[in-house]
């Protein structure tokens, strides 16, 4: 019931405040619905007959001991229904949920009884006048707390929705417009109205149509004449906003399956033999057969797995393994909300519980439009571009311009180091030939040149064969050694860069350095 996927249960993590959950009230559970909440908590077939019939017979009884009225029971049932849904049987006592149930009904239905004066009505019945005690024993102060803390769990387990059914106020308007005996029919329709809440047929249909067909059954079990039932008169289904289906196979079906397995546990299976029930679900199949009605109605977004053509009844009306239930119908997807809390990665109070706030609404409608206004901003948004990126070196004009100025730079560093060498040769008197100054020029290690000056451009960065580059940040001036002075000849000062302080030279190492 609550949602299956939210933000916090991915890998991201969240930004903001956690949205909460909200979980709708459902006053209406289909068959595939309950076969999946069945099937989550791995309630056997038997296990599951057993513990409803034992818990609603307990809340009748519990009930007609403490002159309760009938809404009461409705109501305690349902919650009961409803809360052995969503738990499994090792996590409760039948009697404990039982009682939780009743207390809980009394509440809503303005029927106040404490939980021991429940507990205490349960114990009386089962020991005889001598041994009868009073709501004020302290034997039941431990039980009427457990009673009272599962008090909150049936009402998380129905929604917080009051909203409650009661069948037996139309069944007896109805009766008396049909005309039936209040000894004969009309207490049949009663007593098949307590036994119907045996089933699930309360959770699946509305209240016209359980009252119409405890009417009907009770007529066809007095033998009277079902056509004054069936879509005509006061029981016209149009005006009822009931069909024929809900009628016959969500609802008769469900009552005669009850009375053809557990005819024990009921206050009508007693009183009529068991071919009596049959020969009834024979003429039932026939009908449900000749219209082509299915044995259970599917959610509207369920998809039949299978179709099923009018010449196999066995298909449809056949004898089911849970109270009438076909297991090889579709079943809806299992939910959070629809799985036992004792199962650690699907617990429906406590995964929602963990992280969010959990908000019980009872309009739908109201519940999906605030959904949708908050995914609104939990969404992520991407977008994709493409860029085409050229692969080709050769055609990248900043790298072609780049080494075109340093090869720039370097041919004009060596030709004013030529036109240097030269001249300092023409003013000695030396003529050299071309092939000898162009061998001195290109080794740096040269003894044959005199201290020799060049500025580099700051923005340049020179290639200097078997040297390191020179920084272009550096605006100074380069000096290169000359070649040793002849004897008793004065060594050539070396040239200081301008705007020096310290009077450094520049070398040919330092340059190297």
């Amino acid at each position: 019931m609550a949602p299956s996927a939210t933000p916090s249960e991915q890998g991201s993590a969240r930004i903001g405040p956690h949205p909460s959950y909200i979980e709708i009230a459902k006053p209406y559970i289909l068959q595939s619905r309950i076969q999946s909440c069945l099937s989550s908590i791995q309630m056997s077939d038997a296990k599951e007959d057993a513990v409803r019939l034992q818990g609603v017979s307990w809340i009748d009884a519990v009930r007609r001991a403490l002159s309760l009225p009938i809404r009461t029971f409705n109501t305690a049932v349902i919650y009961y229904h409803k809360f052995r849904l969503l738990h499994a049987d090792n996590e409760y006592n039948w009697a404990d949920a039982s009682a939780a149930a009743l207390f809980t009904a009394c509440k809503i239905e303005d029927t106040l009884k404490k939980s021991r004066e429940i507990l205490c009505a349960s114990w009386n019945l089962k020991v005889g006048p001598g041994e009868a005690l009073s709501s004020d024993d302290p034997r039941f102060d431990i039980h009427s707390k457990q009673i009272i803390g599962l008090e909150r769990l049936m009402l998380e387990s129905a929604g917080f929705d009051f909203r409650n059914r009661y069948p037996q106020k139309v069944m007896v308007k109805l009766a008396r417009a049909l005309k039936f005996d209040r000894n004969n029919e009309g207490r049949t329709a009663w007593n098949l109205s307590v036994d119907l809440y045996r089933t699930f047929a309360p959770l699946k249909q509305n209240t016209p149509t359980l009252a119409i067909a405890c009417l009907e059954l009770a007529a066809r079990l007095h033998e009277r004449d079902p056509e004054a039932l069936v879509d005509n008169g006061v029981c016209r289904y149009a005006k009822w906003g009931t069909s024929r289906g809900e009628i016959m196979e969500e609802t008769l079906l469900d009552l005669l399956d009850l009375y053809t397995h557990n005819r024990s546990a009921t206050s009508i299976g007693p009183l009529y033999p068991l071919e009596t029930f049959i020969n009834i679900r024979i003429i039932l199949n026939m009908e449900a057969s000749k219209l082509s009605l299915p044995r259970f109605a599917p959610y509207a977004s369920e998809t039949p797995s299978t179709t099923t053509s009018p010449a196999t009844p066995a298909a449809l009306n056949g004898l089911k393994t849970r109270n009438g239930i076909d297991t090889t119908g579709p079943n809806t997807p299992a939910t959070p909300g629809t799985i036992s809390p004792s199962q650690p990665d699907a617990n429906a109070n406590g995964v929602r519980g963990q992280s969010g706030t959990v908000r019980f609404m009872l309009d739908a409608a109201r519940a999906r439009d605030e959904r949708e206004q908050v995914e609104k901003y939990y969404k992520v948004e991407e977008e994709e571009y493409e860029i085409e990126v050229p692969n080709d070196k050769a055609e990248d004009p900043d790298r072609d311009r780049r080494r075109d100025k340093k090869e720039k730079v370097a041919k004009s560093y060596w030709q004013k180091l030529r036109e240097r060498k030269r001249a300092r040769a023409e003013s000695k008197g030396k003529s050299d030939d071309e092939d000898t100054l162009n061998t001195d020029v290109l080794s740096p290690s040269s003894s044959s040149l005199d201290l020799a000056t060049l500025e580099i451009p700051r923005e340049s960065t020179i290639d200097l064969p078997g040297a390191h580059q020179v920084h272009p940040d550096r605006r100074e001036l380069l000096a290169f050694p000359a070649s040793r002075p002849a004897n008793n000849a004065k060594a050539a000062t070396p040239v200081r860069a301008p705007g020096s302080d310290s009077g450094d030279v520049l070398s040919a190492h330092q340059v190297d350095a």
